[in-house]
């Protein structure tokens, strides 16, 4: 169950196609219901295949393999890393290939500390404790680390559903335009905090990028950013056109997409503000570019600070 809890991730492996290919694979048919049965059995193949390395032994003498039993422990074991993921903001398929819809909770970060700390207790605290006659060691712990899991994922969704609405609520407005209510906003989780989060919403002008108390209910005025929507030019809607471009936006759930030039050619950028913290100015994570001649080709295609050689397109 361990190995299957953590085989859905060899979709990684794409990544020496290049990011390009490895964005398009990831979190795309090995977390999604119907590609677990297809991952279970890859994972209970490796364990018949060491059980006979093995010479047909277990571990418990006279205990032969139950591989049916197996085989479906196994995918329980990836439907809990499909939840896992589906509590970030990044988001899982897991309706892939009848649906390319991503959903996602948006109530821990991708990388979340206070998960780490809750299961390094449950490592730890047996080793401080004698083991109890005929009780597993380690299984107190255990059951601690995952209630303080549950119980973070309850605080979390509670004020995750609190600062959704008091965005909801909230007029913006961009130089002298008048004040407009978002036609939709979001709150992404900010690392050791569960009152403050990353404010994201959309007008029909402009999206803005903010930092909101859920205590007040009010946006952090000094971090907020607002950034009008670009104008649809050749060059821009070439990009949203290709191959990089399409998954992109399909991923993206706040996409801001900007043009710069290099010599005769553009570059087309897109980041998804989900992930662009409020005035930060350190590389923008999750990020891609798009370059094209004049002939509006594709010339070089970039994800992170990875380039796809050669462009997909």
């Amino acid at each position: 169950m361990t190995l299957a809890a953590e085989a859905p991730d060899l979709d990684t492996l794409w990544l020496f196609k290049g990011p390009v290919v490895g964005f398009a694979h990831h979190r795309g048919f090995t977390h999604s219901f119907l590609g677990l049965l297809a991952v279970a059995a890859l994972v209970t193949g490796f364990m018949y295949g060491v059980w006979r390395w093995r010479g047909q032994r277990t571990n418990i003498p006279d205990l032969p393999p139950r591989w049916p039993l197996l085989f479906v422990l196994a995918y329980i074991a990836g439907l809990s890393h499909i939840l896992l993921d589906f509590t970030n903001n990044y988001g899982v398929r897991p309706f892939w290939p009848f649906s390319e819809r991503w959903y996602s909770w948006d109530i821990v970060s991708l990388i979340e500390p206070a998960l780490y700390l809750f299961l390094l207790c449950g490592l730890g605290l047996p080793e401080c404790f004698r083991r109890h006659r005929g009780v597993p060691r380690g299984r107190a712990a255990a059951t601690f680390a995952l209630l303080l899991m549950v119980g973070l994922y309850g605080i979390r969704d509670y004020e995750h559903r609190r600062a959704v609405h008091a965005l909801e609520k909230t007029v913006f407005s961009l130089d002298h335009s008048p004040p407009a209510a978002a036609l939709r906003a979001s709150a992404y989780p900010l690392i050791w905090t569960i009152f403050r989060w990353h404010a994201v919403a959309e007008t029909h002008e402009f999206l803005v990028s903010s930092e909101i108390d859920v205590r007040s209910g009010e946006l952090a005025r000094t971090a907020t950013e607002v950034f009008p929507k670009a104008a649809e030019t050749r060059e821009v809607i070439a990009a949203k056109g290709s191959y990089l471009g399409r998954l992109y936006l399909d991923w993206a759930r706040y996409p801001l997409v900007t043009e710069s030039r290099s010599g005769e050619d553009a570059i087309v950028h897109f980041r998804d503000l989900r992930f662009a913290r409020p005035l930060s100015r350190d590389r923008v994570p999750l990020a891609c570019s798009i370059e094209l001649n004049q002939n509006l080709e594709v010339i070089r295609e970039s994800f992170g600070r990875r380039q796809q050689s050669p462009p997909v397109d």
